[in-house]
Protein backbone atom coordinates (compact mmCIF):
# COMPACT_ATOMS: atom_id res chain seq x y z
CA UNK A 1 0.00 0.00 0.00
CA UNK A 2 1.67 3.46 -1.01
CA UNK A 3 2.35 5.80 1.15
CA UNK A 4 0.17 9.27 1.91
CA UNK A 5 3.84 11.30 0.84
CA UNK A 6 3.80 9.38 -2.39
CA UNK A 7 0.89 10.41 -3.52
CA UNK A 8 0.98 14.32 -1.99
CA UNK A 9 1.66 16.63 -4.39
CA UNK A 10 2.77 20.34 -4.03
CA UNK A 11 2.28 23.08 -6.86
CA UNK A 12 5.42 23.73 -9.07
CA UNK A 13 6.04 27.31 -8.95
CA UNK A 14 8.27 28.74 -11.45
CA UNK A 15 11.25 29.57 -9.13
CA UNK A 16 11.34 26.25 -7.88
CA UNK A 17 11.26 25.03 -11.40
CA UNK A 18 14.44 27.28 -11.72
CA UNK A 19 16.17 25.69 -8.49
CA UNK A 20 15.48 22.08 -9.62
CA UNK A 21 16.44 22.08 -13.39
CA UNK A 22 20.29 22.56 -12.88
CA UNK A 23 20.14 19.35 -10.48
CA UNK A 24 19.18 16.88 -13.45
CA UNK A 25 22.40 16.49 -15.08
CA UNK A 26 23.92 15.63 -11.57
CA UNK A 27 21.38 13.45 -9.77
CA UNK A 28 21.32 9.95 -9.40
CA UNK A 29 19.68 8.42 -12.39
CA UNK A 30 16.95 7.17 -10.02
CA UNK A 31 15.84 10.34 -8.93
CA UNK A 32 17.00 12.52 -12.23
CA UNK A 33 14.24 9.97 -14.29
CA UNK A 34 11.27 11.54 -12.09
CA UNK A 35 12.61 14.92 -11.86
CA UNK A 36 12.91 15.18 -15.52
CA UNK A 37 9.31 13.51 -15.78
CA UNK A 38 7.83 16.36 -13.66
CA UNK A 39 9.73 19.55 -14.09
CA UNK A 40 7.55 20.47 -16.96
CA UNK A 41 4.22 19.89 -14.71
CA UNK A 42 2.35 22.10 -12.83
CA UNK A 43 2.47 19.96 -9.96
CA UNK A 44 5.35 17.58 -8.42
CA UNK A 45 5.29 15.07 -6.17
CA UNK A 46 6.25 15.49 -2.14
CA UNK A 47 8.17 12.31 -2.30
CA UNK A 48 10.97 13.42 -4.97
CA UNK A 49 11.16 16.88 -3.37
CA UNK A 50 11.81 14.68 0.14
CA UNK A 51 14.44 12.37 -1.98
CA UNK A 52 15.95 15.67 -3.38
CA UNK A 53 16.30 17.41 0.17
CA UNK A 54 18.22 14.25 1.26
CA UNK A 55 20.48 13.83 -1.28
CA UNK A 56 21.38 17.67 -1.06
CA UNK A 57 22.17 16.58 2.96
CA UNK A 58 24.79 13.94 1.71
CA UNK A 59 28.45 14.04 1.42
CA UNK A 60 27.74 13.27 -2.10
CA UNK A 61 25.20 15.57 -3.14
CA UNK A 62 26.95 18.74 -0.79
CA UNK A 63 29.75 18.15 -3.11
CA UNK A 64 27.98 17.86 -6.57
CA UNK A 65 26.31 20.74 -5.24
CA UNK A 66 29.45 22.90 -4.56
CA UNK A 67 30.77 21.97 -8.00
CA UNK A 68 28.07 23.60 -9.90
CA UNK A 69 28.14 26.59 -7.32
CA UNK A 70 25.32 26.00 -5.65
CA UNK A 71 24.13 26.21 -2.28
CA UNK A 72 22.99 23.31 -0.50
CA UNK A 73 20.96 24.94 1.91
CA UNK A 74 18.53 25.96 -1.10
CA UNK A 75 17.20 22.58 -1.42
CA UNK A 76 16.44 21.77 2.36
CA UNK A 77 12.54 20.68 2.95
CA UNK A 78 11.93 24.52 4.04
CA UNK A 79 13.42 26.12 0.72
CA UNK A 80 11.37 23.96 -1.84
CA UNK A 81 8.23 23.93 -0.20
CA UNK A 82 8.35 27.90 0.19
CA UNK A 83 5.86 29.94 -1.66
CA UNK A 84 4.16 26.35 -3.04
CA UNK A 85 0.41 25.01 -2.44
CA UNK A 86 -0.33 21.47 -1.18
CA UNK A 87 -2.58 19.35 -3.68
CA UNK A 88 -4.15 22.06 -6.05
CA UNK A 89 -5.71 20.23 -8.06
CA UNK A 90 -7.49 18.34 -5.14
CA UNK A 91 -10.95 19.39 -4.59
CA UNK A 92 -12.03 19.64 -0.92
CA UNK A 93 -16.11 18.14 -0.15
CA UNK A 94 -18.54 21.19 -0.07
CA UNK A 95 -18.92 22.33 3.26
CA UNK A 96 -21.99 21.61 4.94
CA UNK A 97 -22.99 23.79 7.71
CA UNK A 98 -24.27 22.14 11.09
CA UNK A 99 -27.77 21.59 11.41
CA UNK A 100 -29.55 24.73 13.48
CA UNK A 101 -31.46 23.53 16.79
CA UNK A 102 -34.42 23.90 15.17
CA UNK A 103 -33.70 21.69 12.09
CA UNK A 104 -32.25 19.31 14.77
CA UNK A 105 -35.50 18.89 16.54
CA UNK A 106 -37.59 18.73 13.29
CA UNK A 107 -35.61 15.92 12.06
CA UNK A 108 -35.74 14.24 15.36
CA UNK A 109 -39.28 14.27 15.51
CA UNK A 110 -39.76 12.89 12.08
CA UNK A 111 -37.36 10.02 12.83
CA UNK A 112 -40.04 9.30 16.08
CA UNK A 113 -42.77 9.28 13.44
CA UNK A 114 -41.17 6.94 11.09
CA UNK A 115 -40.64 4.81 13.85
CA UNK A 116 -43.99 4.66 15.39
CA UNK A 117 -45.40 4.23 11.86
CA UNK A 118 -42.98 1.19 11.08
CA UNK A 119 -43.98 -0.55 14.45
CA UNK A 120 -47.58 0.27 13.83
CA UNK A 121 -47.63 -1.48 10.63
CA UNK A 122 -45.87 -4.37 12.10
CA UNK A 123 -48.12 -4.60 15.05
CA UNK A 124 -51.11 -4.47 12.90
CA UNK A 125 -49.65 -7.58 10.05
CA UNK A 126 -48.73 -9.36 12.67
CA UNK A 127 -52.30 -9.20 15.02
CA UNK A 128 -54.17 -9.42 11.67
CA UNK A 129 -52.09 -12.84 11.01
CA UNK A 130 -52.91 -14.28 14.93
CA UNK A 131 -56.56 -12.95 14.46
CA UNK A 132 -57.25 -14.71 11.28
CA UNK A 133 -55.65 -17.94 12.81
CA UNK A 134 -57.86 -17.84 16.01
CA UNK A 135 -61.29 -17.70 13.84
CA UNK A 136 -60.04 -19.96 11.99
CA UNK A 137 -59.02 -22.50 14.65
CA UNK A 138 -62.81 -21.89 16.22
CA UNK A 139 -64.11 -22.60 13.16
CA UNK A 140 -62.55 -26.09 12.92
CA UNK A 141 -59.90 -25.75 9.94
CA UNK A 142 -57.55 -27.69 8.96
CA UNK A 143 -53.69 -26.44 10.41
CA UNK A 144 -52.45 -26.11 6.76
CA UNK A 145 -55.46 -23.75 5.32
CA UNK A 146 -55.32 -21.97 8.53
CA UNK A 147 -51.40 -21.30 7.96
CA UNK A 148 -52.27 -20.05 4.47
CA UNK A 149 -55.52 -17.98 5.51
CA UNK A 150 -53.44 -16.26 8.21
CA UNK A 151 -50.37 -15.39 5.59
CA UNK A 152 -52.93 -14.51 3.12
CA UNK A 153 -54.42 -12.01 5.32
CA UNK A 154 -50.94 -10.53 6.79
CA UNK A 155 -49.67 -10.17 3.17
CA UNK A 156 -52.38 -7.81 2.26
CA UNK A 157 -52.46 -6.09 5.65
CA UNK A 158 -48.75 -5.96 4.18
CA UNK A 159 -48.83 -4.42 1.55
CA UNK A 160 -51.74 -2.23 2.27
CA UNK A 161 -49.55 -0.81 4.71
CA UNK A 162 -46.82 -0.33 2.44
CA UNK A 163 -48.98 1.86 0.62
CA UNK A 164 -50.02 3.49 3.17
CA UNK A 165 -46.53 4.69 4.50
CA UNK A 166 -45.52 5.67 0.68
CA UNK A 167 -48.14 8.29 0.13
CA UNK A 168 -47.80 9.35 3.82
CA UNK A 169 -44.02 9.92 3.19
CA UNK A 170 -44.39 11.50 -0.14
CA UNK A 171 -46.64 14.25 1.26
CA UNK A 172 -44.07 14.48 4.19
CA UNK A 173 -41.29 15.50 1.82
CA UNK A 174 -43.91 17.89 -0.52
CA UNK A 175 -42.99 21.30 0.46
CA UNK A 176 -46.24 23.31 0.89
CA UNK A 177 -46.41 26.34 -0.93
CA UNK A 178 -47.35 29.84 0.59
CA UNK A 179 -49.08 32.67 -1.01
CA UNK A 180 -47.60 36.09 -0.91
CA UNK A 181 -50.31 38.67 -1.12
CA UNK A 182 -49.24 42.41 -1.01
CA UNK A 183 -51.99 44.91 0.35
CA UNK A 184 -50.97 48.62 0.04
CA UNK A 185 -53.39 50.74 2.65
CA UNK A 186 -54.17 54.19 1.70
CA UNK A 187 -50.76 55.06 0.33
CA UNK A 188 -50.20 58.36 -0.69
CA UNK A 189 -47.65 58.82 -4.02
CA UNK A 190 -45.12 61.63 -3.98
CA UNK A 191 -44.91 63.91 -7.22
CA UNK A 192 -42.24 65.97 -8.03
CA UNK A 193 -42.14 69.65 -9.40
CA UNK A 194 -39.41 71.69 -10.64
CA UNK A 195 -40.11 73.69 -7.73
CA UNK A 196 -41.78 72.10 -4.84
CA UNK A 197 -42.83 68.24 -4.52
CA UNK A 198 -46.90 68.23 -3.28
CA UNK A 199 -48.84 65.22 -2.22
CA UNK A 200 -51.30 63.72 -4.86
CA UNK A 201 -54.27 62.23 -2.76
CA UNK A 202 -55.77 58.83 -2.72
CA UNK A 203 -59.17 58.36 -5.01
CA UNK A 204 -61.11 58.83 -1.28
CA UNK A 205 -60.13 62.04 -1.26
CA UNK A 206 -62.59 63.76 -3.69
CA UNK A 207 -63.53 66.91 -1.24
CA UNK A 208 -59.79 68.16 -1.44
CA UNK A 209 -59.24 66.51 -5.02
CA UNK A 210 -62.34 69.19 -6.21
CA UNK A 211 -60.98 72.33 -3.85
CA UNK A 212 -57.55 72.46 -5.53
CA UNK A 213 -58.73 72.26 -8.87
CA UNK A 214 -61.21 75.33 -7.50
CA UNK A 215 -57.82 76.99 -6.24
CA UNK A 216 -55.60 76.07 -9.11
CA UNK A 217 -58.26 77.70 -11.75
CA UNK A 218 -58.35 80.92 -9.63
CA UNK A 219 -54.81 80.88 -9.85
CA UNK A 220 -53.03 82.93 -13.36
CA UNK A 221 -50.54 80.67 -14.87
CA UNK A 222 -47.25 82.00 -15.48
CA UNK A 223 -46.72 84.42 -17.61
CA UNK A 224 -50.37 85.45 -18.19
CA UNK A 225 -50.73 88.68 -16.18
CA UNK A 226 -51.10 92.20 -17.83
CA UNK A 227 -49.53 95.30 -16.64
CA UNK A 228 -52.18 97.73 -16.11
CA UNK A 229 -52.47 101.01 -18.41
Amino acid sequence: MPSVNSELTVSLEPFLQEELKPLIPILPSQISSRLSSEISLPEIHYELLSDISKWSRSDLGKASLQAQNLEPSAYSMVSLLAGTVTAPSSKPPPYTPPDTPEEAARYEINDKKTITAILNALLSIGGSGAATWWAADKSGWRGEWKVLLSLLVATVVAVSETILYIIWQSRKNRRPTKRVQHVVHGQKKMKQTDNSISDIPTAGDADVVGLRRRILATVPAEGDTHEAD
